[in-house]
């Protein structure tokens, strides 16, 4: 008589031997039974591990890329006490009052705005600003500017789902204002909007053309600029010393407004630095328009989002940029960075190039410092308890791979745990 085949180890068991990898006791349970139908119950605590790795946690980001979208863009604190708040209460009349009231204002005031509201990314803000002006009528746009961005949403697409049309104008290379007031006088149109779109993730070069914002606010439909990236102002009052030479050729919601647009459109988590967020600021009447819009109630953000927001327009009002954590690393000079670098006492001190990132300032680069260790060692950093996300500069193929930590992106109070985790590699290697 043969032996009786192994049974199978009992599941809740499994689940209760490896209970502290720290996940709750029905997620251990699916991973011992992951392991258990895969023949290998041995294996139910690194599917456990592996578990708990995909969840959110905070990362150190080495790689230079400021606005580094895998790694959440624009980095910030931000923590609310378990208390209520009073965010459709208005506190003066004991009446209900709009969530958009505060945020909203602040952020208007800061960029030059009649008004502004605020929904969950830029996506929707352009979804929005869309439905609320030009539903069932006409949208007039450069084919220059018909962007695919992150994610595969295009333009085109956003508008069809906005209801409104889309009308096309001008070459992929060239487009002038009279395209655009050709295709407003043509009596075969309703042009409701003249749509400008930011291209903050490519560049077109070479034999180009575009007309101004002050050219196109001078024709007969009102001017809807999506600037993408949340530059507020070109003058960067909130920095100490002149604005930064890479920001140059960014298009800024304060100066896009002077310049005759009638709204304009753009992230909160790219160069305003806060959290994800898309705002629609300008005229009264046309922001008015659009909070009217019933998309409006389905795209707005919850209090986490408008408190984190006002935070931010604060400190822009206050002209306090070192209370944004972008513009504090972003402004950070070679000279900072090299300082730190030397403290590290490991690896070899770099010049690197920093990127903004976050699909804005595409091919602009900010001077930073490095540090460099020998070979390829991001799958080791990612698996430290407390992650780093490092790049591999190729280089010269003689002499190997080099795993480059950008500065600019680590935070100072991480320095310590960063040249240890570098310290611990080398001296295994």
């Amino acid at each position: 008589m043969s032996a009786p085949a192994d049974r199978p180890p009992s599941v809740d068991k499994l689940a209760r031997s490896i209970a502290d990898v720290g996940l709750p006791h029905p997620m251990l349970v699916d991973a011992a039974r992951a392991a258990i139908a895969a023949g290998a119950p041995d294996s139910a605590r690194s599917i456990a591990v592996a578990t708990s790795r995909r969840m959110l946690r905070p990362v150190i980001n080495a790689t230079g890329t400021i606005l580094h979208t895998n790694l959440g863009r624009a980095p910030m604190a931000w923590e609310q006490p378990e208390r209520y708040t009073n965010l459709e209460l208005d506190l003066t009349t004991g009446q209900r009052g709009s969530r958009m009231a505060t945020a909203g204002a602040l952020i208007a005031k800061a960029c030059g705005a009649e008004d502004a509201i605020i929904v969950n990314n830029c996506a929707a803000a352009v979804l929005l600003g869309l439905g609320g002006l030009a539903e069932g009528r006409d949208v007039v746009v450069s084919r220059s500017e018909l962007v695919e961005i992150g994610g595969g949403f295009r333009i085109p697409d956003v508008m069809a789902r906005s209801g409104a049309n889309l009308i096309e104008v001008g070459t992929t290379n060239r487009t002038r204002a009279d395209d655009f007031r050709s295709a407003i006088d043509d009596p075969n149109n309703d042009v409701a909007v003249v749509l400008r779109v930011h291209q903050s993730n490519y560049t077109i070069v070479g034999f180009t053309e575009a007309p101004t914002t002050a050219q196109l606010a001078g024709l007969d439909a009102p001017l809807v600029a999506d600037i993408g990236s949340g530059f507020l102002d070109s003058r960067c009052p909130w920095l100490k010393g002149d604005p930064p030479g890479w920001l140059a050729d960014e298009p800024a919601a304060r100066q896009t407004l002077d310049g005759g647009a009638g709204l304009v459109m753009f992230s909160g988590d790219k160069l305003f630095g806060g959290p994800q967020a898309g705002i629609i600021a300008g005229d009264a009447e046309l922001v008015r328009k659009c909070a009217a819009h019933p998309l409006a109630r389905a795209l707005r953000p919850g209090s986490l989002v408008l408190a984190a927001l006002q935070a931010t327009a604060l400190a822009y009002l206050a002209e306090d940029g070192d209370a944004i954590p972008f513009w504090r690393m972003a402004s950070l000079t070679v000279d900072q960075l090299r300082e730190r670098a030397d403290a590290y006492g490991v690896g070899e001190i770099v010049d690197v190039m920093s990127t903004p990132g976050g699909g804005t300032l595409p091919g602009v680069e900010i001077p930073s410092i490095g540090v460099a260790v020998e070979g390829d060692q991001r799958e080791a950093l990612r698996g430290l308890d407390h992650p780093i996300i490092a790049r591999v500069d190729h280089g010269d193929r003689s002499a190997g791979e080099t795993t480059v930590l950008d500065l600019r992106t680590i935070h100072p109070d991480d320095d310590e745990v960063v040249a240890g985790a570098l310290r611990s590699l080398t001296s295994t290697t």
